[in-house]
């Protein structure tokens, strides 16, 4: 099988402002920085960063601390180097498939961008200060037989403090083995996420470990925000924000009020009280912006006491994404439609206290397919877009294509028959009496529908007498939208490495495509 593209206009769920920024990003263009399909607008990103050699001097040593030596860093370590940005939650097993879609992205541009003439590395933002902990505590697998299973920590309790921090004392061995049942390289898998994932180990930490592992190919570094180091080459930047909130806030507001009469939606709401910010102290909790003065659970703050809290301070979702390009040279950032929708917001942050903003960048989006759904594919003459739609819809399809040709015809031919019958009996009944027109046109429509109906439960018949076929579609409505939802949203990476083999990463690499804004098919 060829690798083919979906266009995202085409899958379910697709925002309007995902879809014009991939498909007519002049309509958006005033909300970003430049264009993800013109290299000047890279060009022109990395002659807009400014970045000091003794912050460039401290973050390298921090991601030295973090990353141990390596080319990469010392090619960071050069004046001029940027970087490409991405990054996910520190979820289980590393969270969505899309975790590592990201990381392809991120990998292929900077290699793209240093050939250029654009020195570049991959960077991976581990976003370890989330707070959310149900949304990482679980991830979806599936077996030999695209069985779908949910794999879910259980000595874990909501704590409110940084997700990345959370220590876990499961042994989820037996889980994942089960989950995974009889694919060909779950035991390397299951072995990899042992080394990763042990009890006692923080989410942070595990996340990191098994993603370079598996990520081995892709040369990236990795950031943790919660290392003290990074936190305090950080501090100006959140003081800074915490100064300019006044003049902030409004300009978010009026940002909201522009993406919404240009008909898309805010993907964050502007509180009246916001602050932009956390205070972290065991827990992550929110600071409130309440009459000139900022507020917390435990005292009311002037901006130069909350500023002098420095390390203390945790950005929230908009200023999250500024803060990570203060820390870093970034001259793109990799991110799927929710992250995209963000920046759109973000941007206000950004030109009040950065000065810059990098060229956004979509990331590859995939559904990968084996051989036996390759094959249900082919016998049954259907596209993936025709599975992203309800279960009992697409067994009805199959079903309907093993209705034995004659009986099909069959039914074909009393149908047309039994149309062109009513239309000449609409029309003596009209010269007749018109008023029985209507009543016609009811009763044909009866009718009709009874024949159809008839049709549909001789197709479920043959579905039912074919078991064959019923797991079939099963396998690839599981396979390919699990519950409604893209494969790479709702499965993790780990049952496609454990079908496919721990070097799928280098494959998808070899196979990314950074001109194509579509969501790609292609075989495993």
């Amino acid at each position: 099988m060829e690798p083919s593209c979906v266009r995202h206009t085409n899958i379910p769920g697709t925002s309007k402002l995902f879809g014009d920024f991939l498909y007519h990003f002049q309509k958006v263009e005033r909300f970003y920085s430049g264009y993800f399909g013109d290299p000047d607008s890279f060009r022109s990103a990395a002659q807009k960063i400014v970045f000091p050699d003794d912050r460039r001097a401290a973050l390298v040593e921090a991601l030295r601390e973090q990353n141990g030596d390596s080319p990469q860093l010392e090619k960071l370590a050069q004046p001029g180097t940027v970087a490409v940005v991405t990054g996910q939650q520190v979820g289980l097993f590393s969270g969505p498939a899309y975790t590592v879609y990201k990381a392809v992205t991120a990998a292929k541009l900077a290699k793209e961008l240093s050939a250029e003439g654009i020195p570049a590395v991959p960077v991976f933002w581990l976003a370890t200060e989330d707070h959310d902990l149900a949304e990482v505590d679980h991830v979806w697998v599936f077996d030999d037989q695209a069985r779908p299973r949910k794999i879910a920590l259980s000595a874990t309790s909501e704590n409110g403090g940084p997700v990345g921090a959370v220590e876990f004392a499961d042994d989820l061995r037996s889980s994942i083995t089960e989950g995974l049942g009889r694919l060909p390289f779950a035991a390397e898998v299951i072995a990899a996420l042992g080394k990763a994932y042990k009890p006692g180990t923080t989410l942070g930490a595990a996340f990191r470990t098994f993603l370079k592992e598996i990520l081995e190919d892709l040369d990236l570094l990795f950031l943790d925000p919660l290392e003290p180091a990074i936190r305090r080459i950080g501090v100006p930047l959140l003081q800074c924000a915490v100064e300019a909130l006044p003049s902030i806030l409004p300009a978010l507001r009026e940002r909201n009020k522009e993406l919404q009469s240009a008909g898309y939606h805010a993907q964050v709401n502007i509180e009246t009280d916001t602050s932009l910010l956390f205070l972290i102290n065991g827990k992550r909790t929110p600071v409130r912006w309440k009459d000139g003065s900022f507020v917390s659970r435990e005292r009311t703050f002037t901006a130069a006491e909350l500023g002098a809290q420095g390390t203390a301070l945790s950005p929230n979702a908009l200023l999250r994404p500024v803060m990570q390009d203060y820390l870093l040279p970034t001259v793109a950032y990799v991110g799927g439609p929710a992250e995209i929708a963000y920046m759109a917001q973000a941007q206000v942050l950004y030109d009040r206290l950065l000065g810059r903003m990098p060229v956004i960048v979509p990331r590859n989006s995939f559904t990968l397919l084996d051989t036996r759904a390759e094959k249900v594919l082919q016998k049954h003459d259907l596209k993936v877009t025709d599975l992203l739609d309800h279960h009992q819809l697409v067994k009805s399809r199959i079903a309907a294509r093993l209705v034995p040709a004659g009986l099909a015809d069959e039914f074909a031919e009393v149908r047309a028959s039994l149309v062109s019958s009513i239309q000449g009996l609409q029309g003596t009944l009209a010269n007749f009496d018109p008023t029985l027109q209507s009543a016609a046109k009811k009763s044909a429509a009866k009718m009709l529908h009874q024949i159809d109906k008839l049709a549909r439960k001789t197709a479920d018949e043959t579905l039912r007498r074919d078991a064959r076929a019923a797991k079939d579609a099963d396998y690839v409505m599981n396979l390919i939208y699990p519950e409604r939802h893209l494969q790479e949203r709702f499965f993790s990476i780990v049952p496609f490495l454990a079908k496919a083999g721990m070097d799928l990463p280098k494959k998808l690499l070899d196979g990314a495509q950074l001109a194509c804004p579509d969501h790609i098919v292609r075989p495993l």
